[in-house]
């Protein structure tokens, strides 16, 4: 029997590179013969009742055998593992990997090394003015300049180096309810990090990715060039990948000083730079390894 498989996008994001993962995603599934459909996330809508747990789609009641979730609305991939399909990565793994501080909080619990940080407080939104007093001896644990990121941003936006506390706690008062995460500046990693790609239990792509002018390195103006991981790099990244439950996930390793340090994990890393820096398809692994392992139902 044909296997089915679903790639689900977000149908109003402006740029096209999530689509295209998808058609990338698509045509290494047909390798496997896998029939793969490729669908927005606004074309699935949740329906919930006390006779039915489902999906509304235009397909007559089709159902894949597995779905490649190359979005961010978790709510959608917890609907559709509710209906018993498996979904890669899952609807866990998005939401830890989505939010920087649960991804931090999750490579912590696993003893990774990651930069020293402290999460800011809850605050709802509406408040005009921050108790800024609880951030008056962040020096006393890292030294300045700082870095804050923001929970929730994506290419290295939402990420700003800090170097005092005035300046900080102005940048507290602009953020507001916003949260976000104060981490110790990597210096020796200055404008510059590594991208590997991890699937399953291997890295099957590595490159070292630098920015002349900023200490960001995965700005859309960075340079990139292929990369060989050392077997310590090689080994962080795949606790990296497990410490979130992901099958498959981009991870960024600063260059500390005394080893790697884990910058970030992506559950829905694009793989096109990749592509063209080192040649390698992740999508055919991913498709690869969800076939071999037996994954789906």
């Amino acid at each position: 029997m044909v296997k089915k498989a679903w790639v689900i996008y977000n149908g109003h994001l402006l740029s096209n590179k999530f689509l295209e993962f998808a058609e990338w995603i698509k045509h290494a599934a047909s390798r496997h013969e896998i029939d793969t459909r490729i669908i927005k996330n606004n074309n699935l809508l949740s329906y919930l009742s006390a006779e039915q747990n489902t999906v509304l789609t235009q397909l007559n009641g089709e159902r894949p055998d597995f779905v490649v979730f190359a979005d961010k609305d978790i709510q959608l991939a917890r609907q559709i593992e509710a209906m018993g399909i498996p979904v890669f990565n899952s609807s866990q793994t998005i939401d830890i990997c989505d939010n920087k501080i649960s991804t931090y909080q999750q490579l912590a619990k696993q003893q990774l090394p990651i930069p020293k940080s402290i999460i800011s407080p809850k605050i709802f939104p509406g408040v005009d003015e921050i108790d800024l007093a609880s951030f008056q001896n962040v020096n006393d644990y890292l030294d300045f300049p700082v870095v804050i990121k923001e929970a929730y941003g994506s290419y290295g936006e939402q990420v700003y180096l800090v170097k005092t506390q005035a300046d900080l706690l102005e940048k507290i008062s602009l953020l507001k309810d916003r949260p976000f995460v104060i981490q110790e500046f990597i210096e020796s990693s200055y404008g510059k990090d590594i991208r590997l790609n991890v699937v399953g239990d291997r890295v099957v792509a590595a490159m070292l990715r630098y920015e002349e002018n900023d200490f960001r390195s995965n700005l859309a103006s960075g340079k990139s060039r292929a990369y060989q991981p050392t077997e310590q790099e090689k080994q962080l990244a795949i606790a990296a990948t497990k410490a979130v439950g992901a099958d498959f996930a981009g991870i960024d390793l600063l260059l500390g000083e005394k080893g790697p340090i884990v910058c970030e994990v992506n559950s829905n890393a694009l793989v096109h730079k990749t592509y063209h820096c080192t040649g390698v398809d992740v999508t055919q692994h991913i498709i690869d390894y969800i076939v071999k392992k037996g994954l789906y139902k």
